[in-house]
């Protein structure tokens, strides 16, 4: 070979000898690999690795001048190299079927050409029908050497048909990485019956080893995304699941204390006792509907949902309950169950009687990222330095917003005291 030659040919067997190291690493590292496909991944890319660390031992014992036994039985050890990624091809491809390995007939078939393939590099030694070295280092095919690639060639046509056959058992990704790891070391290996490729076949197994190296990498990724989104999916099932047990629980003495003002009011105020009744409905409704949704509701409905909730506070506990509504931006959707909760806690948690009304202001905005909704109450607030937050359903609610909609929930003591809570939904 010249000059260049030798250059592309080196760069070339070193590509694929560092790219046979990364995949060894990344086989053994990779967390969710399962332990077959792990070994037999890291014994591929290992004789792959082998292949190309022989062929450059190869070409420095003709460099220095190797004795010829030396030069012999890197050749022989080269060949069988540049074998075994072969059947282990097969074994990948019968696994991966769910096939038995012991009783295929396509793996013994591929052992046979093995054996054929092993006996004709054995007759090497005593006859020179193969190849040869001649005493000045200078290596020669002999009139038989056309013999010597058919067995591979076989095996890769086996190969090749069992893949064929198994193609509606094999992903298409699966199915395309087999094909682009057997058909260019074919053409190569037909090529090099006719003429010396070795170039062109240690260009086809990096090919075969790119292919099964997007292969892991592909299939990697992938179970990833699954286990990803199997764990999100859980994650937003448990939150909507705590959702719906705060709905279906809501406090027994609200109810109570609703229902037997809605009885006083029938006497003295009847339209007063329509109208909480109506509003009472629209809360239940809006609380049972939110059991069924699970996808982001319009900002309107809730808002709806929280004055129900609110009038229905003013009217039993009257003066002491005093409600601020700054609400010009409403056209933005956000998870269910998210602003009544909010108000909900701060009612539960603010009110004090020793310390006058309290007062809840509500208050939404466009952002450049999206829109704003801000609960401030003069309530008796909360410690900053403490480490559990007023209200368990709050965690819940910062679940949903970050698992929905990318949304987050930030509590803040208030400028003048008790409490401010500020929800984000990114558009």
């Amino acid at each position: 070979m010249n000059g260049l030659s030798n250059y592309l040919w080196g760069s070339i067997i070193s590509a694929a000898l560092m790219l046979s190291m990364i995949v060894i690493w990344f086989s053994t590292v990779i967390p969710g690999m399962d332990r077959w496909n792990r070994r037999f991944f890291r014994s591929y890319f290992i004789v792959f690795a082998l292949c190309c660390l022989s062929s450059l031992t190869e070409t420095a014992l003709y460099h220095y001048h190797a004795p010829g036994i030396a030069i012999y039985t890197e050749m022989i050890a080269g060949s069988l190299f540049l074998m075994l990624p072969l059947p282990m091809l097969t074994v990948y491809l019968l696994h991966y079927c769910g096939e038995s390995i012991l009783h295929s007939r396509l793996l013994k078939a591929v052992i046979v050409l093995m054996v054929i393939y092993c006996l004709m590099l054995a007759s090497t030694l005593i006859i020179d029908g193969l190849w040869y070295v001649t005493p000045d280092w200078q290596y020669y095919r002999g009139p038989l050497y056309p013999l010597l690639p058919l067995p591979l060639i076989g095996i890769l046509i086996i190969n090749f048909i069992g893949t064929l056959r198994r193609r509606r058992l094999l992903p298409h990704k699966v199915f395309l990485s087999f094909l682009i790891a057997l058909v260019p070391v074919s053409i190569a290996m037909i090529i090099l019956l006719f003429v010396d490729a070795f170039l062109l076949l240690d260009i086809s197994y990096v090919l075969s080893g790119l292919s099964m190296y997007s292969f892991v990498l592909a299939d990697q990724i992938e179970q990833d995304l699954n286990r990803q989104q199997k764990i999100a999916s859980q994650k937003i099932e448990i939150a909507n699941q705590r959702a719906d047990i705060m709905v279906l629980q809501m406090r027994p003495h609200f109810i109570y204390n609703t229902m037997m003002s809605i009885y006083y009011l029938c006497k003295q105020d009847p339209d007063l006792a329509q109208q909480v009744t109506l509003d009472f409905t629209t809360y239940l409704r809006k609380n049972f509907t939110a059991i069924a949704n699970a996808e982001m509701i319009p900002f309107s409905s809730e808002l709806e949902h929280t004055h129900a909730y609110l009038a229905v506070e003013q009217a039993l506990y009257k003066d002491t309950l005093l409600i601020d509504y700054d609400t010009p931006h409403t056209f933005f959707r956000i998870p269910p169950l998210t602003l009544q909760p909010i108000v909900e806690n701060a009612v539960k948690h603010g009110r004090d009687p020793y310390t006058g009304p309290l007062r809840i202001s509500i208050l939404t905005e466009k952002t450049d990222s999206g829109s704003k909704i801000v609960v401030t109450d003069n309530g008796r607030g909360f410690d900053p330095d403490e480490t559990k937050e007023p209200g368990i359903a709050l965690a819940n609610i910062r679940q949903r917003l970050e698992m929905m909609c990318g949304g987050s929930l930030v509590i803040t003591p208030g400028d003048g005291g008790g409490t401010k809570i500020i929800v984000t939904i990114p558009d």
